[in-house]
């Protein structure tokens, strides 16, 4: 297969994908997407995904494309199984879901941009839109913490990373863009400080895609 991730660099949804990506060592064409200039409604990416958000991958076989992150991740777990991203035993499994869906199901579709702008165009000011923003990654962190301190042993659940890990590092990223220090979560701290020595999570940083910006 021949693979074309469609991405844009800080976005945390595709980030989640380019480290499961990089963890399965599989190498794949990128197509950056510019969400803040509004090329996911152009019908050139309409046509590719309907929904008009990132991830998108194109498995290159003439199948249809994979949209959403978490279904992405367990299709690259179910087609390329190691190194596994999701523990062999069901209830294991279980608590590994729990936490990505934690971050991709109720802190991240509350702070993503479309959630900004659409608070933007109801006349919420900057500073009541941030304080919306910190109050959702907080609540998720403050369930998170408890759970990676008593499952995780330098990642999320044990001591190699799993599909919570591909979504907590970059929901770690984009906290700190928010300016929500991590001092209150030392087990999620520790989780972002292991992930900074790996190279998977190295290799799909924001900065080192090929649509960054410098800061």
């Amino acid at each position: 297969m021949s693979l074309t991730l469609y991405s844009q660099w800080r976005a945390t949804a595709p980030y989640r994908v380019r480290i499961g990506l990089a963890l399965k060592g599989l190498d794949y064409a990128y197509e950056p997407v510019d969400l803040v200039g509004g090329a996911q409604h152009k019908p050139a990416y309409r046509a590719v995904n309907i929904q008009r958000l990132v991830p998108t991958l194109d498995l290159g076989d003439g199948t249809d494309v994979l949209t959403q992150s978490l279904a992405i991740l367990e299709y690259l777990d179910e087609t390329h199984p190691e190194p596994a991203l999701l523990p062999r035993d069901p209830l294991d499994r279980a608590r590994v879901r729990a936490m990505a869906g934690i971050i991709a199901c109720d802190i991240h579709p509350l702070n993503n941009m479309r959630v900004q702008r659409a608070l933007e165009a109801m006349d919420v000011a900057a500073p009541r839109r941030a304080k919306w923003t910190e109050r959702w990654i907080v609540d998720g962190f403050n369930t998170l913490e408890p759970m990676i301190a008593k499952y995780g042993q330098g990642f999320c659940f044990g001591d190699t990373p799993t599909i919570a890990d591909c979504c907590l590092i970059p929901q770690i990223y984009s906290a700190a863009r928010y300016k929500v220090e991590l001092d209150a979560w030392p087990a999620i701290q520790a989780v972002g400080l292991r992930s900074k020595e790996h190279p998977a999570f190295i290799a799909a940083l924001p900065e080192n895609q090929p649509d960054a910006i410098p800061a």
